[in-house]
C-alpha cells in the first residue's frame, strides 16, 4: 500500500512539473507590438521578479543546470565534466579545476548592483580558469587567439570592432545573444544609465534603452541568435528558473523570432557619403612617432548604421591608427587615412596626410610597464623579456601599419621568443593588453 502511495505521490509531482514546465497560458498576452514597443511589453512582462542572493545561486544550479547524466553544464569547456558542489570553486589554476558563477554579461557593466548581481538568467556555471581569461571583455568573433576551453581570446574580427573579444563556441552564441536580449529587456527602465561604467561596456552598450547596443554588437548578436536556434538545454534552463527561482522568463527563448520583431523590423537606410576631417583640419605631422585625432561625418545623418572603421593606406610614408581614429606617425612620406562604412554599403571617405621627422628603432627598449624588447629593429627573432612585470599580459600581438593582426599569443613564460623571418620587412607595432591596459611600441624588421 505504502508503495502504491509513493508512486502516485511521484506522478502527481511529474505532472506538476510538466504544467508548469512550460509557457504559462495568457504569460505572452499582452505582447503585442513591434520594435521598441514590443519590448516595452515584454519588460513589463518579466520585470519585478524574485531576486535571490548571490550565493543561492550555488543551489540553484543543482535545478537548472544539471546534465541528463548529473554533471554539469559548462558553456565554457564541455568536457570538464564538473561534479555539482564537489567541484565548486575555490581556488583553480588549471582549465578543469572547478567551476564557478560567470557573468556573461559583466558585472563591472553596471557596477555590481542589485538585482542583476544575482539574476541568474545571465549568470552560468563555467570553468574558473576559462572565467578568469574571458575577465570582461565583450564578445565577438576572432579568427585567430589563443584558446581556453571551447572559446578564444583574440582580436575581433567581426566588422566594427578590433579590439579583443572573447569568442563562445558556436553551440553556446545563440544562448549567450538571447541572454544580452533578455538583459537589454528585463532592464530596460536603466540599462541607458550603464554605457560609462566599464570601457569594455562601453564597446558594446550605446547609452540607450533602444535599441541598447552598438550597430555592430547588435549585428553581432543577432547573426548569433540566427546561428544557433533554442536548444533543448535553454528550453529546459528557462522553465527552471521561472518554476523554481525567479519566476520570470526569456521571452526570446520561448520567441526566438521576437529577436527580429524587436531589433529587425523597420526600413534600412545606407550610408552615402563619409567626409574625413582632422583635428584643427591639420594634414601634417612633424613630430617623431606624433598623433593627430581624425574624425569623421556620416551622410545621411539617418542612416541607420552610422559606424566605420578606420584604416591607413600607405603611401611613401606609414602610420597607423586607432579603432578611435587616432593616427600615429611611423616613417617619413605621405599617407591616406581611410573611414570605410560599416553597413555593406562599401561608401568610404580619405584625408591625405604627410609625416615628417620620424626615426626608427632602437636595439633595445624597455617599456614603461617594465617590459623589455629585442633587439630593434629585428633580423629574425624577437625576445620580450616579462621579468620585472607583476602579471603576465593577457594577450601579446604584432600588427602592420594597416592594423592587420600578423602574431598573437598568450605569454605562459616570463620570456617569450617570436619568429618574425616569414614577415615582409618593414613597420609593424608590438601590442601588450593587461586587465584592458592596452600598450603599444614600434618595432622595425
Amino acid at each position: 500500500m505504502k508503495t502504491k502511495q509513493i508512486l502516485l505521490i511521484a506522478g502527481m509531482l511529474l505532472f506538476i512539473q510538466a504544467i508548469f514546465a512550460q509557457i504559462p497560458p495568457g504569460y505572452y498576452n499582452t505582447a503585442t507590438g513591434t520594435g521598441a514597443t514590443l519590448k516595452t511589453q515584454l519588460y513589463n512582462i518579466i520585470k519585478g521578479h524574485t531576486s535571490v542572493s548571490y550565493d543561492q545561486l550555488w543551489t540553484s544550479y543543482y535545478t537548472t543546470d544539471r546534465r541528463a547524466d548529473g554533471k554539469m553544464w559548462d558553456i565554457y569547456t564541455d568536457n570538464c565534466n564538473f561534479t555539482y558542489s564537489t567541484d565548486q570553486c575555490g581556488s583553480y589554476q588549471n582549465v578543469c579545476d572547478c567551476y564557478n558563477r560567470e557573468h556573461s554579461f559583466p558585472k563591472s557593466w553596471f557596477n555590481d548592483a542589485a538585482p542583476m548581481i544575482s539574476d541568474i538568467f545571465h549568470i552560468y556555471p563555467t570553468d574558473g580558469k576559462v572565467n578568469g581569461m574571458r575577465s570582461n571583455y565583450p564578445f565577438g568573433n576572432t579568427a585567430g587567439g589563443a584558446v581556453w576551453g571551447n572559446g578564444k581570446l583574440g582580436i575581433c574580427t567581426f566588422p566594427g570592432y578590433t579590439g579583443v573579444v572573447f569568442e563562445p563556441a558556436d553551440q553556446y552564441k545563440g544562448d549567450l545573444a538571447r541572454t544580452y536580449f533578455y538583459m537589454a529587456t528585463r532592464y530596460e527602465n536603466i540599462i541607458a544609465g550603464w554605457e560609462a561604467n566599464d570601457p569594455s561596456g562601453d564597446v558594446m552598450l550605446d547609452g540607450t534603452n533602444f535599441p541598447c547596443f552598438e550597430p555592430w554588437a547588435l549585428a553581432l548578436l543577432i547573426s548569433w541568435n540566427n546561428l544557433d536556434p533554442v536548444s533543448q538545454k535553454e528550453i529546459d534552463r528557462n522553465n527552471a528558473i521561472y518554476t523554481s527561482v525567479q519566476h520570470n522568463r526569456n521571452p526570446y527563448i520561448d520567441h526566438p523570432e521576437w529577436v527580429n520583431t524587436v531589433w529587425g523590423s523597420g526600413t534600412t537606410v545606407a550610408v552615402t557619403s563619409i567626409t574625413v576631417n582632422s583635428a584643427g583640419n591639420a594634414t601634417t605631422i612633424s613630430t617623431p612617432l606624433g598623433t593627430l585625432q581624425m574624425s569623421a561625418v556620416v551622410a545621411p545623418s539617418t542612416a541607420t548604421n552610422q559606424t566605420y572603421t578606420w584604416s591607413v593606406v600607405a603611401g611613401s610614408g606609414t602610420a597607423s591608427i586607432s579603432t578611435s581614429g587616432l593616427l600615429t606617425a611611423t616613417t617619413n612620406g605621405t599617407v591616406t587615412v581611410k573611414a570605410t562604412a560599416n553597413d555593406g554599403s562599401n561608401v568610404f571617405g580619405t584625408k591625405l596626410i604627410t609625416l615628417s621627422n620620424q626615426t626608427v628603432g632602437v636595439a633595445q627598449y624597455q617599456g614603461a610597464s617594465n617590459i623589455t624588447f629585442y633587439p630593434n629593429p629585428v633580423e629574425n627573432v624577437l625576445t620580450i623579456d616579462l621579468t620585472s612585470t607583476s602579471t603576465l599580459p593577457e594577450l601579446i600581438w604584432i600588427s602592420d601599419v594597416t592594423g592587420k593582426v600578423v602574431y598573437q599569443t598568450t605569454p605562459d613564460h616570463s620570456k617569450v621568443s617570436i619568429d618574425m623571418t616569414n614577415l615582409n620587412k618593414g613597420v609593424y607595432f608590438l601590442n601588450f593588453n593587461s586587465k584592458q591596459t592596452k600598450t603599444t611600441y614600434k618595432l622595425v624588421h
